[in-house]
């Protein structure tokens, strides 16, 4: 799979994240206002049934970011979500945030613009970024990816990915847990074969 393709898989799982806020149950929520994030940087953990990842937050680089995911942690709302998608060739992520598990999933709301891409379209291993529908830069909501080894993923239309936040540790157990493993049907695209739930999200 090339470069350009495999940023394409990424980004059309962002595409769910219109489906669930426009056809989802209940009156849609409203993101939380970037003052949240207080424009510093935060740290915390990242907590896996098998890893445990040591994260910081940069609430001044993506402050609307930062405030999304820290309201949504707080809420306990990415508690017991399965991260339902790994890439293995071309870009190396896990992404996550999404409640039904399958990519389509959002908080009933989404938001923008993009802060703190790269210029380089080069995202270093450990990187916390947020995903998003093609060419949309307003559709992000509570899915996410890390970055675990280095990749580069071309910008579209809309410009490159929000990074809002970087893993300090814990990342080799991370791969070794769920990474190694590949995805269920041995494709480089798709589902985790060791199913990947978070357990806690802690920020401080």
């Amino acid at each position: 799979m090339s470069i350009l393709a495999a940023s394409v898989a990424v980004t059309l799982s962002g595409l769910g994240l219109w489906a669930y806020g426009s056809i989802g149950p209940g009156k849609p929520a409203t993101v939380a206002d970037a003052s949240l994030s207080e424009y510093r940087q935060w740290s915390g953990e990242l907590t896996f049934t098998s890893a445990e990842l040591g994260i910081t937050l940069d609430g001044a680089q993506a402050p609307q970011a930062v405030a999304n995911f820290i309201d949504l942690a707080q809420q306990g709302w990415f508690t017991e979500t399965a991260c339902h998608r790994l890439t293995t060739e071309g870009l190396f992520v896990v992404q996550c945030g999404d409640p039904l598990g399958v990519g389509i999933g959002n908080p009933g709301y989404t938001f923008g613009p993009i802060e703190n891409a790269p210029q380089d379209d080069v995202y270093p291993q450990g990187t916390l970024a947020m995903a998003r529908g093609a060419n949309d830069a307003e559709s992000m909501g509570s899915q996410f990816f890390i970055v675990y080894e280095d990749s580069t993923i071309p910008s579209d239309f809309a410009g490159g990915y929000t990074v809002f936040g970087q893993i300090t540790s814990g990342l080799d157990e991370f791969i070794d847990a769920y990474v190694t493993a590949g995805t269920a049907d041995g494709s480089t695209d798709g589902q985790p074969s060791t199913p990947t739930f978070i357990e806690s999200i802690t920020i401080r």
